[in-house]
Parts: structure tokens; sequence; C-alpha cells
């Protein structure tokens, strides 16, 4: 255990270096340029190229990004071109409510990807079957930002069932919760779905049923339990897909979590703001991971970690 989690943590520190550097390359390659977005359109080129020297743009990219592995490591993730604010400062004052948001999407999904992928396992090869998983298809397809709005104006707008936006009560969080939870639930039901399928053809199960155990018994008690399974890893990677959504979620709910925050820094060309946040998320992703392979063994005894 101590040497699988020692590999996990050094093939994390390499993927987070691959993350910061092809972020801040492809950062430094867009036509956009921070220095003209803070002059302004009627400033001098004399003008423009002194606060790319304050800001160090006119530094070649491997100084840049030298520079920016330096001072991370001293837990320095920059300042904001913009709101002329430490990135750290932006981030700590979006967390909270960023996992809040992720707290309630994820529990959504999770609640109702199992209950559709066990209703479509119970009633397999049937018409609620095949609607269920073209329901689940339909959900993991759809865009987040025609979906998001399309929400919006129907239960906030049309029928007033949610308030149009805002931060602080459970009714705020209530609607882009549930968006992304019933956009992300199609992963859940299917894996769901699969799994029980398999689990249901097992031995235990037909001698379950042997004993004389009622149905419900059977279901939440063998079968439930091993066919989710498969689902805890599908969380670890879920965030990194769910991170993606609350950008779009956040910007359209008006909703102040990291999400906006790395909307409002794309807008702008800022930086610093849009690299601390993709680190942030990249970290996040990476624990989540790693948890996820952790408790696999916990759920399932039979499943051992690889120690070699």
């Amino acid at each position: 255990m101590p040497m699988y989690i020692l590999r996990r943590l050094g093939y994390a520190i390499l993927i987070l270096l691959g993350v910061s550097f092809i972020t801040y390359l492809l950062l430094y390659m867009i036509p956009a340029d921070p220095a003209r977005q803070l002059a302004g359109r009627s400033a001098t080129a004399e003008t423009v190229a002194n606060i790319r020297a304050q800001l160090g743009l006119d530094l070649p990219f491997y100084q840049q990004y030298f520079n920016y592995l330096t001072n991370l490591l001293q837990g320095d993730l920059g300042r904001s071109y913009i709101q002329r604010t430490e990135v750290s400062t932006l981030i700590m004052s979006r967390i909270r409510p960023t996992m809040e948001l992720m707290a309630w999407g994820i529990s959504f999904e999770l609640i109702i990807g199992v209950s559709l992928g066990m209703l479509a396992a119970l009633k397999r090869n049937t018409a609620i079957d095949r609607f269920l998983m073209a329901l689940s298809f339909v959900g993991v397809s759809s865009p987040h930002f025609i979906a998001s709005m399309l929400f919006l104006y129907l239960f906030a707008v049309n029928l007033d069932w949610f308030p149009l936006g805002g931060y602080g009560e459970f009714q705020h969080v209530l609607l882009p919760a549930l968006t992304l939870g019933l956009l992300g639930s199609g992963w859940y039901s299917r894996m769901v779905r699969s799994s029980m399928i398999e689990v249901l053809q097992q031995d235990y199960i037909r001698t379950a049923r042997a004993k004389g155990l009622t149905r419900a018994r059977v279901l939440f008690r063998h079968v439930l339990p091993n066919a989710i399974i498969p689902v805890i890893p599908m969380i670890g990677i879920d965030i990194g897909i769910f991170i993606g959504g609350l950008v779009v979620v956040e910007s359209v709910f008006g909703w102040p979590g990291l999400g906006q925050l790395a909307w409002q820094a794309i807008q702008r060309v800022d930086i610093p703001v849009i690299v601390g946040v993709t680190m942030v998320s990249a970290v996040a992703i990476v624990i989540a991971n790693l948890i996820a392979d952790l408790l696999v063994p916990l759920a399932d005894p039979r499943i051992a970690l690889d120690k070699s």
C-alpha cells in the first residue's frame, strides 16, 4: 500500500507538471495580448511595451514558465492582471461556492443515475429499458450551455419554480445542481445497468433467492452493493468532466464559483487566473482519482492494489 501511494503521487506530480506546461504554452501561443487589453485601444506602442515588460510578457517562453514554476513551488500563483489581486486570494474566495455546487451536483448525478440504472437493469430489454438508455444518451450528449439556458428559461422564467440566480440559500443551488445532475447522470445509469445485469446472473444471487429472501432484500443487500463498486472510480474521473461543466453552468446561473472566475478570466485574457484555476482543478482531479482508487479495494476486498 505505501509503495502504491508513493508511485501514484509520483505520477500525480508528472501529470500536474504536464498540465501546467500545456496550459502555459497554449496561453503563450494565443494571438491575444494581455498588455494591449490592459493599456486600452488608444494606448501607444511604447505604453503597451512598458506594460508587457512590467508583466514579464516580453521574456521568452521558457523563462516565463520557469519563473512561474519557481513561484508556484513557493505557493505563489501570481497576481491577476485585471483585478490586481493575488490569484490565491481570488481562488480561495470562490472555492466554497464551487465545492457546494459540486457536492450537490454529484449527489444528484448519483441519485438519478443509480436509480435509473437499477430500473433499466430490472426491466432489461423492455421499452422502459430502451427509453431510459436513450434518455441517458441524450443527457450526456447535451451541451451544458444550451441545457442550462433551457432549464433557466423553463423553470425559472416561465414556471417561476426557482430564482433566476443568486447565492446563499438552498433554492439558489437547486436548479444549477439539478442541471449538472441530470446532464451527468447518464454515465452512471449506463454503468449501473451493465454492472447490475452482470451481478444478477451470479450464483450467489440465485442462492439468495433460493433461500427465500424477499426481492427487495436480495436487491439492496446483495445486488446493489456489488453493482455499485464500478461507480466509485467513475466519480474520480467524473470530477474532471464536472469541472468543465461548472465553467458554463456557473456563468449561466451567475454562481460565484471557480467556473465563473475562469470564464471571466478567459474573456479578459487574465493569464495568471486562468493558469491558477486550471492547476487547482487538476489537483482536485488527481486527488479525487487517488481517493477513488484507494476506496475500491476497501469496498470489495477481492480487489487488491497492485503492489509491484
